[in-house]
């Protein structure tokens, strides 16, 4: 028993490593992988490359899975290449188990030594995430030692005989275990070097590794499935038309092992290389076979998967991928690329109130309240799915993304709810009274608006690209847009001191807009600060100072208002 206990806790190493690898690549090139992907679909070979390649470095073919799946989800990119892109996956997860297939014992110490010195020396950073990935590559290399030190004194033990000895059946029942095995373990590389072990110390025999390898890469698109099943229909096909693919290659190849086995023991008598040989020889069997079927495979997957992108609806989140979470840098990425769709619809909820200032369209001003809904609606769907995001997975970079998404996150929902309680104030005060503002005061808060609008997309832009020259602006435009408000207060308050009928009617909810549209403006040049305070250039105090006379701006304008 305590051999086995060994055994297992040797492919628990080895899983936990493959996982450590994963997220640190996942950390630092994340982004970068994901553009890879995205450009490699120009044709289904380089599609391919691009899969072997991503795969190789983050050891996982799910992970690809679950990167290729989002984009699908999200209409990036057509599920004809991104099955082309699976196809490579495969062939790099098989690529990897003949690397880790060799003696590295005597490279596990100083991978673990050199990534732990990285890692706790820059914790947080680049070089402390590449100290991850190589310290998982070391429990790896690790792992796989102890495993060939278990497997020895497993043939003398009759209990784990007789374990095995129920493996020597039907073919078919041993890919099925090697699937479940795969499943549980959430790692076919995992899978597959543990199979060449029992081979290779004779617990069982080379004909039920071989099922038990088919077993792995059946049960590795069974796992990406299962990992993508909260993605909308079109993300799905990718997953499914990979498993789709792996069953037939296994359905195919199961007939054939003992001709398998005889053609691959010429190459190489080994038990262990002759496994690891198998899994590459199948998964590039199964590239070149389907690499140009791509296509009609992708129908079949939009047949048994119909329906369109459950994101086109205007309030359904389209980019919140669920299967991103387990990687904070996608994650964020996503919900990034979500609050500018709450910028949007802000955008359209400013002109449409500029509109209704102006004709006093009063079922424009309803629609434009319902618009706020919306946002309230994707802000509550990007704020829960921040909070599932695992705030210790972060490093000091992510966090501090993290915060800038859901700070801009909350502005923009609260610039919707200040656009709703205008409109309603204009229901109440201006439309239902047939009233108008005046010609100079319809201008002046024209031109408020226009600068709003320019300065929420300059918002938008520096949240998106961080530029310091940008937020620099921005912070400019906040002190003209105040002194500005002030500016327009006063001159309205002058029309009223001359009895201009319109804007003695309309004063109150004048004087209001022009507020409201400078809180507005607050809220949208808010994003500057994180990038001026990184950049070191954000003063202490932003409190303006008083004017030349010694007069506070607020009792320059009471003055005002009392003459």
């Amino acid at each position: 028993m305590g051999v086995l206990l060994h055994l297992l806790s040797g492919v628990a190493l080895l899983v936990w490593g493959t996982n450590i690898v994963k997220v640190g690549i996942l950390r630092v090139y994340g982004a970068n992988l994901r553009h890879v992907l995205s450009a490699s679909v120009a044709n289904r070979f380089t599609a391919f490359l691009a899969g072997l390649g991503v795969t190789g470095l983050v050891q996982s073919s799910n992970a690809t899975a679950v990167i290729v799946s989002s984009f699908v989800g999200q209409g990036l990119i057509a599920v004809a290449p991104a099955l082309a892109i699976m196809l490579g996956a495969n062939v790099g997860t098989a690529v990897m188990v003949q690397v880790f297939s060799l003696d590295l014992s005597w490279l596990s110490p100083l991978l673990i030594f050199v990534g732990v010195i990285l890692h706790l020396t820059w914790k947080g950073s680049k070089p402390g995430h590449v100290g991850r990935v190589l310290i998982g590559l070391g429990l790896i290399t690790l792992a796989l030692e102890l495993i060939s030190i278990a497997t020895r004194p497993v043939v003398q033990a009759a209990g784990v005989k007789v374990l095995f000895s129920t493996l020597t059946g039907d073919a078919a029942l041993d890919m099925l275990i090697g699937a479940l095995l795969t499943i549980l373990c959430y790692s076919s590389l995992a899978v597959v070097l543990f199979c060449g072990a029992l081979a290779s110390a004779g617990v069982v025999s080379i004909h039920v590794a071989l099922a038990l390898v088919l077993g792995a890469n059946l049960g590795s698109g069974i796992s990406a499935l299962l990992t993508t099943s909260g993605n909308n229909q079109p993300g799905k096909r990718v997953t499914l038309g990979n498993l789709l693919s792996r069953l037939l290659g296994c359905v195919v190849a199961l007939p054939f092992l003992g001709e398998a086995e005889h053609l691959l023991a010429l190459i190489d008598h080994d038990p262990q290389r002759l496994i690891v040989n198998f899994h590459l020889l199948f998964n590039v069997a199964l590239a070149v076979l389907l690499l140009g079927a791509t296509a009609p495979l992708a129908r079949l997957c939009e047949a048994v998967l119909p329906g369109r992108n459950t994101g086109e609806s205007q309030v359904t989140p389209r980019h919140l991928d669920p299967a991103a979470l387990p990687t904070p840098t996608l994650a964020l990425a996503n919900a990034a690329r979500e609050v500018l769709r709450i910028g949007d619809r802000v955008e359209q909820m400013l002109d449409n109130l500029l509109r209704v200032l102006r004709t006093n369209d009063a079922k424009l001003a309803a629609a434009t309240c319902r618009i706020d809904n919306e946002v309230d609606d994707l802000y509550t769907a990007i704020k829960l799915y921040l909070t599932r995001i695992s705030l210790e997975a972060l490093d000091e970079r992510d966090g501090q993304r993290w915060t800038e998404i859901i700070s801009l996150t909350i502005n923009l929902e609260h610039a919707g709810d200040i656009i709703e309680r205008v409109l309603v104030d204009a229901k109440e005060k201006k439309i239902a009274h047939n009233l108008m503002f005046s010609e100079a005061g319809m201008q002046e808060i024209a031109e408020m608006h226009a600068r709003l609008v320019s300065n929420l997309r300059l918002g938008l832009s520096v949240f998106l690209n961080g530029d310091l020259k940008s937020a620099q602006t921005l912070m400019a435009e906040k002190a003209n847009f105040r002194e500005l408000e002030q500016k327009y207060a006063r001159t309205h308050l002058q029309r009223v001191a001359i009895q201009t009928a319109e804007s003695v009617e309309t004063s109150s909810l004048h004087l209001d807009v022009i507020s409201e549209l400078k809180r507005l403006n607050s809220l949208f040049c808010a994003t500057a600060y994180p990038v001026l305070e990184q950049a070191g250039v954000l003063n202490r105090s932003r409190m303006k100072e008083d004017d030349a006379s010694g007069t506070p701006p607020v009792q320059q304008l009471s003055t005002a208002a009392r003459q």
